[in-house]
């Protein structure tokens, strides 16, 4: 059935290239679908005092009872990049969570 997805965009509107890869992204986390049927993205454009755009990642996993497992904050000057690594952080916890879960069992 897979991982379901919410994105939403802040202070910019999305595009296709960057849709696609947030679900590209999220194909990793497939396997945990067991896990985390659904998770939030959120994508913020961030502009400084000096004028320059950051975008801030935000990926919150949520569990079959729904509770929220926040995955840190990601930012960098390319947002796809930003996404890459809030799936990073969210694959590494869940193999982690996975690999807790064979332990007990």
């Amino acid at each position: 059935m897979g991982v379901g997805m919410q994105i939403v965009y802040l202070g910019f509107c999305g595009t296709s290239q960057l849709e696609a890869e947030a679900a590209s992204q999220l194909v990793r986390l497939d396997r945990y679908s067991a896990l985390i049927p659904n998770c939030h993205l959120a994508i913020e454009a961030v502009r400084s005092q000096g004028g320059s755009l950051t975008y801030d990642v935000r990926l919150d996993l949520v569990t079959p009872e729904h509770d929220l497992w926040p995955i840190g904050h990601c930012a960098n000057v390319n947002a796809e990049e930003a996404v890459r690594r809030a799936f990073d952080a969210a694959e590494k916890r869940l193999c982690a969570v996975a690999n807790l879960d064979r332990l007990k069992h």
